[in-house]
C-alpha cells in the first residue's frame, strides 16, 4: 500500500520545478538558463530586437539613409516649433492692458519699448506702433504692418522646410523600391536562371520597406505641417486684433479693460 499522508509530504517537500529557458544568442549559440530569467537573457532579448530592426533598414539599400536623415529633421523642426509657437510666448496676456497703464502713468519710454520688443512677438509688434504713435494713426499702421511681416517670418520658420519633407519622403520610398525592383529583376536575367517564386517574394518584400518607411515619415510630417501651419494662422489672427485695439486706444477711440486686457 501506498503511505498517503508520506506521499502528501514527498509532494510540499519537492517544491516546484526549476525554469528552464533556452535562448539563442545573436551570435548563433544557444544558451539554457535554469531558473528565473537573468538580466542577461533580457538584454540579449532587447538587442536581438535591435539586431532585427537595423537588418530591416540595411535590406532597405543606401536609400534608407535619406530617409532616416529626413525623420530626423522633421522631428527636430515639429519639436522645436511646438515649443515657439506657444501662445503663452507669442500672445501673452493682459500685454496690452500692462502697456496701457504704462501709457496713462506716463511711464513709457524708451527702456519700455526695449522691455516690450523683447517680450514677446505680440510685444515686438505694439512696440513699432507705439514708437510712432505720434505721426499719426496711418503711420502708426504701416510700422505695425512692416513690424508684423517681420513676426510672421520668424513664426513660419522651418515651416517649409517641413512640408518639403512630407512630399519627399514618399518619393524617395517609392524610388528606393523602383531602384530595388530594377536590381531584382537584373540578377535574375543575368543569370539565366529560372525564375524562383519564393526568391522573387522575398526581392520584391525587402523592395517595399523603402516604401513603407517614407509613408510613414512622410504622413506625420504632412499632419504636423498642416497643424503647425494653421496655429501659425491663429496666432496671426490674435495679434492683429491686438494691434487694432491698440491703434485705437492710443488714438482715442476706444477703452481698455484692464481686468481682462481687451478693448
Amino acid at each position: 500500500m501506498v503511505d498517503a499522508p508520506g506521499t502528501a509530504f514527498l509532494a510540499r517537500s519537492a517544491g516546484p520545478e526549476p525554469i528552464t529557458e533556452r535562448y539563442q544568442s545573436p551570435t548563433g549559440c544557444d544558451i539554457t538558463v535554469f531558473g528565473a530569467p537573468t538580466p542577461y537573457v533580457r538584454v540579449a532579448h532587447f538587442f536581438e530586437g535591435t539586431v532585427t530592426v537595423w537588418e530591416l533598414v540595411k535590406s532597405g539599400g543606401w536609400m534608407m539613409l535619406p530617409i532616416i536623415l529626413s525623420s530626423i529633421v522633421a522631428m527636430a523642426i515639429v519639436a522645436e516649433r511646438l515649443w515657439t509657437l506657444r501662445a503663452s510666448r507669442v500672445t501673452p496676456e493682459h500685454l496690452l492692458g500692462q502697456v496701457w497703464v504704462w501709457i496713462k502713468d506716463k511711464q513709457l519710454n524708451k527702456e519700455k519699448l526695449k522691455e516690450l520688443r523683447a517680450n514677446s512677438p505680440l510685444g515686438e509688434i505694439l512696440a513699432a506702433g507705439l514708437a510712432n504713435s505720434k505721426h499719426g494713426r496711418e503711420i502708426m499702421k504701416e510700422c505695425i504692418e512692416e513690424a508684423a511681416a517681420r513676426v510672421i517670418h520668424e513664426l513660419e520658420r522651418y515651416i517649409n522646410a517641413l512640408g518639403t519633407i512630407a512630399a519627399m519622403a514618399p518619393l524617395l520610398g517609392l524610388l528606393g523600391t523602383v531602384l530595388g525592383m530594377i536590381d531584382i529583376f537584373s540578377s535574375f536575367m543575368g543569370t539565366g536562371m529560372m525564375t524562383n517564386a519564393a526568391v522573387l517574394a522575398g526581392g520584391i518584400s525587402k523592395a517595399l520597406i523603402t516604401t513603407a518607411s517614407g509613408l510613414i515619415v512622410g504622413i506625420p510630417a504632412v499632419f504636423f505641417h498642416r497643424f503647425l501651419q494653421r496655429r501659425i494662422d491663429e496666432l496671426v489672427v490674435g495679434m492683429e486684433q491686438e494691434a487694432i485695439k491698440l491703434v485705437e486706444v492710443v488714438q482715442g477711440d476706444r477703452d481698455v479693460d484692464l481686468a481682462e486686457g481687451k478693448a
